[in-house]
Parts: C-alpha cells; sequence; structure tokens
C-alpha cells in the first residue's frame, strides 16, 4: 500500500487523537486532567516507547520527512490554542481578591523564577547547555520555565472537583491568570533576547513589543467591544465575523512573529484584549474551541513526544539530576505560593491547596520548552528532564489535592448547609437532579403537586461532566446572578415551568466527576425529605435504575430516591399506587398521600395478591385513615402476575401518574448494569414514578422510633 503525504497525515491523525482518547479514559479513572492523557500518548508514540519496541514502525508512521508538516499543523493548533487562553482571562475575575491574588501570584513568580535562575546560573549551564547558548539566554528562559502555572489544566482540575466556586478556587484561578500574564511577559521579553544580535537590537524588540501592546490596547480593543456588542444585540456571529476575527487574529500572530516575540503571544495577546462583556468571547469559544482542542492540540503534544527522548537520561547522574529540578520546581512554586497564602490569612490546609493548585504546569509548560528547543536555548537532554518535570507537577496535582483538601473540606466550601432548625419547622424539601432538559418541566410539574400550598425548600441540580465543560464555562461570569448562571441549559426548561407555576426554585450546577455522590453530599447538605431523579433512554441500557440511578439508591443513606419516567406529565388529578407491602411500597403510598393533602389527587391504591393479606390492608388504612374523605379507592385484585394485573389497570383506568415502590414484584429491581427490561416502565402508557426507600428510615418507622427530619424520607 503506497503512502502519500495526504493518507500519511491522516493515518497520523488517527493514530494521535485515537491514542490520546484511549489513554484518556485510564486518565480520568485515576482522576488525572486529559492533558496528562495527551501528553503520554505523544511520549508513548515516540523513540521513549514506539521507537525502542518497534523502530521500524515508528520511522514508517511518522518518518523525518513528515515532522515539518506536523510541526507546523500542531503551530497552527498552538495559535487557536493560545487565542482561547486569552479569551478565557477576565480581568473582572481580580475584583475582590486583588490583595490576596496579587501578592500569592507574584510570590509564585518571583521565588520559582529566582531558584531556575540560580540553578541554571551555578549548576545546568555548565552541565546540559551548549557553550554556544548565551549565558544570560539560557539563566533567564531556566527562571521563566520554572514560573509557569498552566492555566487551563488548573481550570480543569477546578471544575472537576467542584472547587471553581469555592474561595480556594476563586484565588487560584485569578493568581494562575495574573502568571500567565506575567510569565508569557517576561517569555516575550527572553525570546526577544535569545533573537537578538545584541543589546541595541533587543531593546529595540522590547520597545516594538511595548508599542504593540498599547496599539492592541488603545486601537484595537475599542473596535472589538464595537464588535461585540453588535453579535450580542443583532444578527449573532456570522461567518464574516468568524472570518473577520480569524484574520485579525491571524495578523496580530504575525506582527508579533516579525517583531521578534513569538507568534503565540500575539495570538494570546489578542485573545486577552478581546472584550468578555457582549458574549463575542464566548460565541468564539464555542466556534473554535472542539477543532483547536480535539483535532489540532493532540498534534503538539504527539510533537513533543517525538522529541522526547527517556533513553538520553542513561546515568545515575541524569536521573538525579532530573530528580533535583523537580524538587526545585516543587520547591519553588508548591511553597513559595503556600507560604504566601498563609501569610494572607489563610489556614493552611487551604494554603497547602492553593500551592499544590499552583505547583500545575501541564501544556503551558510543553510550550515554553518547545520554545527553547526550537531556539536552541536547552538540550534535547534537558529539554526531556523538563518535559518530566511538567509531567509530574501535574500527575501530582490531583492527588495532593485530594489528601490536603478532601472532600468534607471541599463539601464545606462549596454547599452552604441548611440552617438546623426545630422539627416540626422544617419545610418539605425537594432536590430535582436534572440530566436532560426533556424531563424538567414535568419535574416542576409534579413539585407543583407535592408542594401545594405548604412551605417548601426546592432545589434544581444539574451535574455537567468535565468533557462537556467548554473554555468559558471553567468559570463563574463575574456580576451575574446563581440564577442566571444556572437556568441556562438544561435546568432552563424546569425554571421556566416552575415560574408559571409560582414556585421558586434554586438551581445548583457543577462539574462532576463522581455523579451519585455528588447529588448524595448535595441532598444531605440541603437536607432533603426526596431526590427526585430525571430519567431519558440510555444508549445501551434497557433500565432506568441501573447505572448512576443505583449508585444513587445505593448512597441514599436515611431518604427517599424517586425516578420520574416521563411521558408528557401535564396535571396529576388521578393517581394509581400499586401495593403489596414492601418499604418501597410504603413510600409510594406516603407520596400518594402527599399528592392527595396538597393536591387533591384522587388515589386508587391496587393491593394485588394471590391469597387474602389483612396485614397489607391495614399498612394502606393506616396512611389513609377513613377520616379523610374519599379521596382514596383501595381495589383488592388477586392475580398470580402482579405485573400484568398493574398493567391492566393502568390501561383501563385513565391515569395521570403511577407511584410504584421498587421491588422484584413489580419487574423493578436496582441493578449496577442495565440489562434488565422492566415491563411495567416498557408498557405503561402513562408517566410513571418509581420510589426507593433506604432500610434506615423503614426500619426506624416500621419499629415505631422517633426519626429525625433529616433522615425522614418522605413526610406525608
Amino acid at each position: 500500500m503506497h503512502f502519500n503525504p495526504l493518507t500519511l497525515l491522516i493515518t497520523q491523525l488517527i493514530v494521535i487523537i485515537g491514542v490520546s482518547r484511549l489513554i484518556g479514559r485510564g486518565a480520568r479513572w485515576l482522576g488525572q486532567p486529559l492533558v496528562i492523557a495527551e501528553v503520554v500518548a505523544g511520549i508513548v508514540l515516540g523513540p521513549s516507547l514506539l521507537g525502542w519496541l518497534a523502530p521500524d514502525l515508528m520511522n514508517s508512521l511518522f518518518p523525518a520527512s513528515s515532522m515539518p508538516v506536523l510541526k507546523m499543523l500542531s503551530q497552527v493548533g498552538l495559535v487557536l490554542f493560545m487565542f482561547l487562553i486569552g479569551l478565557e482571562l477576565d480581568p473582572r475575575m481580580l475584583k475582590g481578591r486583588g490583595h490576596a491574588s496579587v501578592a500569592i501570584s507574584h510570590t509564585s513568580i518571583v521565588v520559582p523564577f529566582i531558584l531556575g535562575a540560580v540553578a541554571g546560573a551555578l549548576w545546568l549551564y555548565k552541565s546540559l547547555s551548549d557553550p554556544s547558548v548565551p549565558f544570560s539566554s539560557f539563566v533567564l528562559f531556566m527562571g521563566v520555565s520554572m514560573s509557569i502555572t498552566a492555566f487551563p489544566v488548573l481550570a480543569r482540575i477546578l471544575t472537576e472537583r467542584g472547587l471553581l466556586q469555592s474561595r480556594i478556587g476563586a484565588i487560584a484561578i485569578t493568581c494562575a491568570a495574573v502568571d500567565d500574564v506575567t510569565a508569557w511577559c517576561l517569555l516575550a521579553f527572553v525570546v526577544s533576547i535569545v533573537r537578538a544580535a545584541s543589546l541595541a537590537e533587543a531593546a529595540l524588540t522590547t520597545a516594538f513589543a511595548v508599542g504593540y501592546i498599547a496599539f492592541m490596547l488603545l486601537a484595537v480593543r475599542p473596535f472589538l467591544a464595537r464588535l461585540g456588542a453588535r453579535v450580542a444585540s443583532r444578527e449573532g456571529l456570522t461567518q464574516n465575523v468568524v472570518a473577520g476575527t480569524l484574520l485579525l487574529l491571524l495578523a496580530s500572530s504575525l506582527a508579533t512573529e516579525l517583531i521578534g516575540i513569538h507568534a503565540l503571544f500575539g495570538a494570546f495577546l489578542f485573545g486577552a484584549v478581546i472584550p468578555k462583556e457582549g458574549g463575542l468571547a464566548e460565541a468564539l469559544v464555542e466556534k473554535l474551541e472542539d477543532t483547536a482542542v480535539v483535532l489540532l492540540l493532540p498534534l503538539f503534544f504527539a510533537f513533543s513526544g517525538l522529541r522526547t527522548q527517556i533513553g538520553l537520561l542513561n546515568t545515575p547522574e541524569a536521573w538525579m539530576t532530573c530528580g533535583v529540578i523537580i524538587l526545585l520546581a516543587c520547591l519553588g512554586k508548591f511553597g513559595g505560593s503556600a507560604v504566601a497564602a498563609r501569610l494572607t490569612g489563610m489556614r493552611w490546609r487551604e494554603a497547602g491547596a492553593v500551592g499544590v493548585l499552583m505547583n500545575t504546569r501541564g501544556l503551558m509548560e510543553l510550550i515554553v520548552l518547545n520554545l527553547g528547543l526550537d531556539l536552541g536555548v536547552i538540550s534535547p537532554t534537558l529539554f526531556t528532564m523538563m518535559v518530566i518535570m511538567a509531567l509530574v507537577t501535574t500527575f501530582m496535582t490531583t492527588p495532593l489535592l485530594r489528601l490536603i483538601y478532601p472532600m468534607e473540606e471541599m463539601a464545606r466550601d462549596k454547599v452552604e448547609l441548611a440552617p438546623a432548625t426545630a422539627p416540626g419547622l422544617t419545610p418539605y424539601t425537594m432536590l430535582m437532579c436534572v440530566s436532560h432538559q426533556q424531563a424538567g418541566p414535568s419535574m416542576a410539574t409534579l413539585a407543583k403537586a407535592l408542594s401545594g400550598t405548604e412551605a417548601t425548600q426546592l432545589h434544581a441540580l444539574h451535574l455537567v461532566h468535565p468533557e462537556r465543560v467548554s473554555l468559558r464555562e471553567a468559570e463563574p461570569r463575574a456580576g451575574a446572578s446563581e440564577e442566571s448562571v444556572e437556568g441556562e441549559g438544561a435546568l432552563a426548561p424546569l425554571l421556566g415551568r416552575a415560574r408559571g407555576l409560582g414556585l421558586s426554585v434554586r438551581p445548583l450546577s457543577f462539574v462532576s466527576t463522581e455523579p451519585a455522590q455528588d447529588i448524595r453530599r448535595t441532598a444531605e447538605a440541603k437536607r432533603a425529605d426526596l431526590v427526585l431523579l430525571g430519567w431519558h433512554k440510555p444508549l445501551f441500557s434497557q433500565t432506568v435504575l441501573g447505572g448512576t440511578v443505583h449508585e444513587v439508591m445505593k448512597d441514599a443513606a436515611g431518604g427517599t430516591v424517586a425516578v420520574l419516567v416521563d411521558r408528557g406529565l401535564a396535571d396529576v388529578k388521578r393517581v394509581l399506587v400499586p401495593f403489596i407491602g414492601s418499604r418501597h411500597d410504603r413510600a409510594a403510598l406516603k407520596l400518594a398521600r402527599r399528592l392527595m393533602k396538597q393536591a387533591g389527587a384522587d388515589i386508587t391504591v391496587l393491593h394485588v395478591t394471590s391469597h387474602e393479606n389483612t396485614h397489607a390492608r391495614a399498612q394502606v388504612e393506616e396512611l389513609f385513615p377513613s377520616a379523610e374523605g374519599s379521596g382514596v379507592r383501595l381495589k383488592v385484585v388477586r392475580h398470580e402476575s402482579p405485573e400484568d394485573a398493574v398493567l391492566e389497570e393502568i390501561r383501563q383506568g385513565g391515569y395521570d401518574l403511577m407511584v410504584v415502590g421498587m421491588g422484584a414484584q413489580w419487574g423493578l429491581e436496582d441493578r449496577v448494569f442495565g440489562l434488565h427490561r422492566e415491563r411495567i416502565i416498557r408498557d405503561a402508557p402513562g408517566s410513571l414514578l418509581v420510589v426507593h426507600e433506604s432500610e434506615p428510615v423503614a426500619d426506624a418507622v416500621a419499629a415505631g422510633q422517633p426519626v429525625s427530619p433529616q433522615t425522614v424520607a418522605s413526610r406525608s
């Protein structure tokens, strides 16, 4: 088979993206950001592993003749990515955080810069640098490379841990933003010195750079502000607007490349000066992010991996040098940030968490290192050592953060606990968990029926998968209310229906890698009496009670979990409750009683039995005493198949909603894997509410013990 340059490039793209995503699955399982997987994928495909195991295969897949094309494509990807990084930086993030953020960010740059420069001057320049490299260029470059914090990787880690809304997350993301701007300005200065033939030329390059920055701020930024207002108020982001923006981006990159401070700085600066108001920045991220991050950026990692030769570290002294570099990097970045954070008044645990986050390097470090290798400032051996340092410092962030700032601390910082009140005054509280928009309106309808005119607390929760978070979503918009931020996307239909019904719903949304655990923690923090899950048909599963639903039910100690299978629920007037006598059936009866009292619903309790069962009848009469009126009808049916009896009744009765307790008798069992096809859910024509009650509450009720409001599943 003949491989021409195009087929070879397409093959390289397939291999690079495929291996990155495959390793990314393992990285997610280990709690690591995707950038780790992409860097490792590049090293796997390079001479460090593939070249060692199958050199002929590596040379066929990545021949030397294809490297210039791969490099140019990766540079285009980097230009787009640095533009997106500039779009992320919002000056409004500094409001209210100036003192602590400035102190920590400056310390986290100065301390590692000094350590890197001193190590370069006293040690690394003699052993790992070429004599032709100017001493000042090498020392300055080592200082800058030690000072980098990976803003995008840090943003991803904060979103995945749910820390962006916390004090620590706000300070860390602001410090990283300041670090990025300062470090890139320093890097531009260093590059101008390296490229200049004399000190006078370096000074001229610096003067041109300062003039260009002033031009972007004073002339280009006002024009972009008017463009952003036009995009927000008129036709939106058209192809002409995108084309014009890309032309300006390329022109900015070209200008800084001609000035002598590299095209990446121009892309970053152009993104930074685009106003964040008006919607232009957000719309551009939505248009460009997937192409840059998914298609082009992995090429840069692969190219970096092909240049990383771990085999060059072939002596104990080389590995010892690499270890010392990692130690100095951690000491400067982690130590400097943590001490500065402590001096600003933070507790040691909080200060340690900030230090760990600021020690994240990842992608930005690789960009700087590749730039240094291209300029000839660092050798391939030192490049490999620094790549290993970037990987280690990024990889250690998540486990160290879990150790220093565990989930318990994070939950207290992220979710405000409901105030303790007397048992008789605690309002009925519902937590509605929305995965997709479709179930939202029906959830609001059910919430209205359950709350009636009684004082209630209604919370709507939407958990976002980390892979669905865009760069702009990685930070909260300053000045936006909770309702306006969280009311977008999946929660918007629910909130819209709730407003129409006169309900007050408090929205909450954050990124989650552990949805079941985060639902449980939020339910505990909000003291929810009922956790209501929305359901949509999964891609492969046939059950509503597998996956996340199973995990939520398993972990919901002391509470009721209900899954709404929506088939156009518009009103709750006629309700069917199948009943045999399990604890889940009793929980379903409690919810039905509440629907009767709050919404005036007519309740039909279908008691299915194969023999006379006075115990079950007594339980029904206990929950629905005759004094409450004629809103309840008890229907006893003798049938060998409870599922068939229920399906016959619901087809004939014209019910709005069936409230059914989970249990094997109804063919509804929670299981880890969705391989079971539930007939009742599949064949019932109307909406269903599948109810699960945890054992602690059921046992306490059965024993006649008092149950606290925090653990009551569903108060009548």
